[in-house]
């Protein structure tokens, strides 16, 4: 996976992204707001989420209580969180190929020290 500078939220950050086609992830990204790591691997599970109830124009149903849901199960892509600091710099190590690119003004503890995104 190749290191690269990404917006999330409106923030600066940095992602991890696949450059071969038989890499076991889709992506992994930083939250700069939360601190936290996010893989995001090519394992598939299901999940049941609860998604709006449409008509047959597909626009969403309405009733008292505003907008009607329904139960749906979701092929979703595994996510798994990483908070330490230390562990998240041990798995770029591990995953990247140019970890020398400097991911670490991202993972900054003072939020005015981050770059913000369109500056």
């Amino acid at each position: 996976m190749m290191l690269v500078e990404a917006t999330w939220q409106d923030k600066k950050t940095f992602r991890l992204i696949p450059i071969t086609e038989s890499c076991p992830y889709v992506e992994c990204i930083f939250d700069p707001e939360t601190k936290v790591f996010v893989v995001i691997s090519k394992i598939k599970k299901t999940s049941l989420h609860m998604l709006p109830k449409l008509d047959e124009y597909g626009q969403p149903l309405t009733g008292s209580k505003g907008t009607k849901q329904e139960r749906h199960k979701i092929e979703v892509f595994q996510e798994f969180y990483v908070e330490d600091a230390s562990a998240i710099e041990e798995i770029i190590k591990i995953m990247s190929i140019n970890s020398k690119f400097d991911y670490k003004k991202f993972m900054s503890e003072k939020e005015e020290d981050l770059p913000v995104a369109g500056v």
